[in-house]
């Protein structure tokens, strides 16, 4: 600043420490990542389960990328029948290696729509996926370099699901399918291509196993607590909610009015901050069961910032059972039980997804309904 206007006086006015939001309870409600269980019915995976067994971290590779394992298998050339600097003769009639990607997806042809539906994915966006892939110029190398055909129809499976599933985030879609049904795409679309049944993930990251990405994303999750703390929700609709939420909690009580008891209050991110300080501000013998699915209300409340109840205030005795379900690739998913003991039941499940698609694939894990089911009065 003095290097432009050299007469001003600067002071500087930290704030932050002093009058800033903090974790009251040391983050309590944050999932705890260490290699042993904290809290939880049936206890919580260790931080080593949260690695790459499944492929979950690849798939975030594929969702920034999701040409990533097409562009390295045709830059490194490897498994090429001829191998480098080589050529090898053709069947007749063969496509020439350069087309027999595009010749797997007109496979395709027909067929996506019927594949993207099994799989809980917007037919247009599948379609729109296979369109821009069939366009591409990766195609070409990827098609020399990969002389299976069966690992070839896996490689654009993979590329097209993770395309569809990347347009889907880029839109915020409220509901993303999950690791499931994500697989089931990519064995769909594999199959129609000529593959044969088979794990999802075979070969999944040959290409793209790169240590230091793995372990990149995965020291983020190890490192959420100090993550949490220097960057707080900081949604516009959250804030906004924040500021000016009488009128929502309003709404909600007037729904809950409407209904015939027992009702079960179910909240998404938001709308579990939303629904968890309605009824504390107002009792509701209409409710019989709270649930909060990837909020943030924990947090908020132990950070001082959730308006009906600040830390280290109990919970009122007239608010009703209270279920929170969170994913641990969730990182705007928190745990209630260590903060308030006996009143909140946290269950873990695995969407299978990496953040932020886990944010959104709650509706489509069974866990989540069969979590809710148990808990039904």
């Amino acid at each position: 600043m003095l290097e432009f206007a050299p007469d001003v006086r600067t002071a500087s006015c930290y704030w932050g420490g002093e009058l800033g939001a903090r974790l009251g309870a040391g983050g309590l409600s944050v999932p705890y990542t260490g290699g042993r269980s904290r809290g939880g019915p049936d206890g919580a995976i260790g931080a080593e389960a949260i690695g790459t067994a499944d492929g979950t971290e690849l798939w975030a590779d594929l969702y920034r990328d999701p040409l990533a394992e097409l562009a390295a298998a045709a830059g490194s050339g490897a498994g090429s029948a001829s191998g480098p600097g080589g050529s090898a003769e053709l069947p007749l009639g063969a496509a020439l290696p350069a087309e027999r990607p595009r010749a797997l997806l007109s496979a395709l042809d027909g067929h996506v729509g019927d594949i993207a539906r099994g799989a809980g994915l917007p037919a247009p966006y599948l379609a729109a996926a296979v369109a821009e892939l069939a366009a591409s110029a990766v195609l070409s190398g990827a098609g020399a370099a990969v002389p299976d055909e069966e690992e070839l129809a896996r490689l654009l499976a993979r590329a097209l699901v993770a395309a569809a599933l990347a347009a889907l985030l880029d839109a915020d879609a409220p509901v993303v399918p999950d690791g499931a049904a994500r697989d089931a795409a990519v064995a769909a679309l594999a199959a129609r291509m000529g593959a044969r049944p088979e794990g999802s993930e075979r070969g999944l990251g040959a290409a793209l196993a790169r240590p230091v990405l793995r372990i990149a994303s995965h020291q983020v999750v190890r490192r959420r607590r100090a993550l949490t703390e220097a960057a707080h929700p900081a949604a516009a609709d959250v804030m906004l909610y924040l500021a000016h939420g009488e009128p929502l909690r309003r709404r909600l009580r007037e729904a809950v009015e409407e209904l015939e008891p027992p009702v079960v209050v179910i909240g998404h991110s938001l709308g579990g901050i939303i629904a968890l300080d309605a009824l504390i501000a107002s009792p509701s013998p209409r409710v019989a069961l709270l649930v909060t699915v990837g909020s943030q209300a924990p947090f908020l409340y132990e950070s001082g910032a959730l308006p009906g109840l600040v830390h280290p205030e109990p919970l009122p005795e007239h608010l009703p059972d209270w279920l929170n379900v969170y994913d641990r690739r969730d990182l705007l998913g928190y745990v209630g039980a260590p903060l308030f003991p006996g009143r909140v039941t946290d269950v873990e499940v695995d969407n299978r997804q990496p953040f932020p698609a886990a944010h959104s694939a709650y509706w489509t894990n069974p866990a989540v309904y069969r979590a809710i089911a148990a808990r039904l009065p």
